[in-house]
């Protein structure tokens, strides 16, 4: 019994560290591989051009700045080909995928990019203000891989 003991010890003080370790190693591969965020816009009905077409004016630039830096890896702007019921509609579902989760939590470059970019930030300021005035709802959602 005095053997056994000590080598069980030892076997759950391995588990243990192999459990630790192996929970480091997924994490970090996590933070390593892409991450990706759909975000979702409903605009209101009769709006849906003039929203795409200040989200490609003001939004979009910033965007692929932000692909040229290598803090996003992509962004693809996509809508539905036919319109759903009014509770499940969305109108434009914008996926970006960023180099990974922890070049997403960095502190973001966009006021200096949004500066650089528009040198008239009242008139910026004015179009984003409308850009949201006509959206109805907007939603962001990480996505996971599931295995």
């Amino acid at each position: 019994m005095k053997k056994i003991l000590p080598a069980s010890v030892m076997i759950a003080v391995f588990v243990a560290i192999f459990f630790l370790h192996s929970v480091n190693v997924s994490a970090q591969t996590r933070q390593e591989q892409p991450y990706v965020i759909e975000y979702y816009y409903k605009t209101k009905w009769g709006f849906t051009d003039e929203f795409l077409t200040l989200f490609k004016k003001n939004h979009l630039p910033v965007l692929k700045k932000q692909i040229e830096s290598g803090r996003i890896l992509s962004v693809k702007i996509e809508k539905p080909q036919f319109h759903s019921t009014e509770e499940g509609r969305w109108d434009f579902r914008v996926t970006i995928a960023f180099k990974s989760a922890a070049a997403f939590h960095e502190p973001s470059t966009e006021p200096a990019i949004i500066k650089q970019l528009y040198p008239d930030q009242e008139r910026f300021k004015r179009e984003e203000q409308r850009r949201f005035e006509i959206l109805i709802s907007h939603w962001d959602v990480p996505i996971v891989s599931v295995e």
